[in-house]
């Protein structure tokens, strides 16, 4: 069974990732993790606390000599803010006085409010440690390990900015994803990125924050991943589940969903035509769908697009209440970013690969990698009797079409 689980305050030592399920034989290095983790950073409209990290995980099991061992994977990411903060996140007790930078005035919005009363606590900061999106980046970490995996048949996921607040790009019907990289908001119209960037300008300068709508597809994904018959093996399901996980995301669509719901039947469903191109018998004429039919892949490229909401904090506090005094005040404020939608990119690709990497091997399985190779290609050799005689079966290791 593949899992992973994330440990970890924003201001505490460091965060710990731990990654299960990974077959044996896999090249994996702390490189290869770093690059996300770097992606990760990046964005216009990020505050001062990239300035100070350096986001390195640090490999502590499961991989020997450049390569998986099949056992648990640990990775451990230090928090060089720590040393700022050592007296306040102090694991054992400290002397009265010191300080602690206890939080009281609740922020709208945040988990502050629904948390102190969840788990009675009477400083908002053993809350918002774990509830900050800092937790995101051992996310990103383990979304890595399964990028890695996948790329070895022939997976690739992308993302991509569609809107900051009420300025909405115009997406080329080819993405250059080397120009997606290079943006300062991952958005594939240069003129609408220029405006989300004095959009987010203006934000700052008002003390607000801004929020969008964030595109991740995963291409190569081969037909039959998820499942139809339980409600919890849904691959739209799972994707739903962790894509409103991240941080902010208050909402999620799979392909054209929700313009889906204003049209016709015949306007919505995608004609499927006779296909020998790849490794499908058959293939869509169009992606309304966004890849996903009844719960399960259906080779199209796989469609997510997520609404994130503006960050809580604010650099002009909205009005609250104090947690001890009830007393009206303002919000509390604590060093954040004005806008997180291109990070969350990043965040939502490991989102998807996590959860493509747990169904695919829940299809394939294997201890070892080449176990799982020998599995998927027998699966693809399997499709041959759908196939017309002409047509063949591609390697497992054909790069997908990147295009949309």
């Amino acid at each position: 069974m593949f899992r992973f689980l994330t440990a970890g305050e924003s201001h505490g030592k460091g965060l710990t990732v731990i990654v299960e399920g990974v077959p044996a034989g896999l090249a994996l290095s702390e490189a290869y993790i770093e690059r996300d983790l770097a992606r990760r950073q990046k964005g216009y409209g990020r505050g001062g606390r990239m300035q100070i990290e350096k986001d390195h995980a640090e490999v502590l099991s499961g991989v020997r000599h450049g390569y998986t061992l099949g056992s648990p994977i640990a990775l451990g990411i230090e928090n060089k803010d720590f040393a700022n903060w050592t007296e306040a996140m102090a694991v054992d007790p400290v002397p009265e006085g010191a300080k602690t930078r206890r939080v009281t005035r609740l922020r709208p919005g945040h988990a502050d409010f629904p948390g102190v009363l969840k788990y009675s606590h009477h400083d908002v900061r053993d809350v918002l440690e774990r509830a900050s999106a800092r937790e995101t980046a051992a996310r990103v970490a383990a979304g890595a390990v399964s990028r890695r995996l996948l790329e070895e048949f022939g997976l690739r996921v992308r993302s991509h900015v569609l809107s900051i607040g009420t300025v909405n790009a115009q997406v080329p019907e080819t993405i250059n994803w080397d120009q997606v990289e290079e943006s300062p908001v991952r958005c594939a119209d240069p003129e609408a990125a220029r405006r989300m960037m004095e959009h987010i300008d203006a934000a700052r300068e008002a003390g607000d924050s801004a929020g969008g709508i964030f595109e991740v597809i995963a291409f190569g994904v081969p037909v039959g991943l998820g499942s139809h018959v339980q409600w919890d093996r849904k691959l739209s399901g799972l994707l739903a589940q962790a894509m409103m996980s991240i941080n902010a995301v208050k909402g999620v669509e799979i392909g054209s969903g929700f313009a889906n719901a204003r049209l016709a039947g015949s306007q919505v469903h995608d004609i499927i035509e006779p296909w020998g191109g790849d490794a499908r018998p058959f293939h869509h004429v169009t992606n309304r769908a966004g890849g996903i039919e009844g719960g399960m892949s259906n080779g199209e490229p796989i469609v997510a697009r997520m609404a994130l909401k503006p960050i809580s904090t604010l650099g002009k506090p909205l009005p609250s209440v104090d947690l001890v005094t009830g007393e009206r005040v303002q919000a509390h404020y604590e060093r954040s970013d004005v806008c997180q939608v291109p990070p969350a990119c990043v965040v939502g690709e490991a989102m998807m690969a996590l959860v493509l990497a747990q169904c695919f091997l829940e299809k394939f399985g294997g201890d070892h990698l080449e176990e799982t190779r020998r599995n998927y290609l027998g699966y693809l050799d399997g499709l041959r009797q759908f196939l017309p005689e002409a047509a063949a079966i591609p390697s497992a290791e054909r790069p997908p079409d990147d295009a949309v």
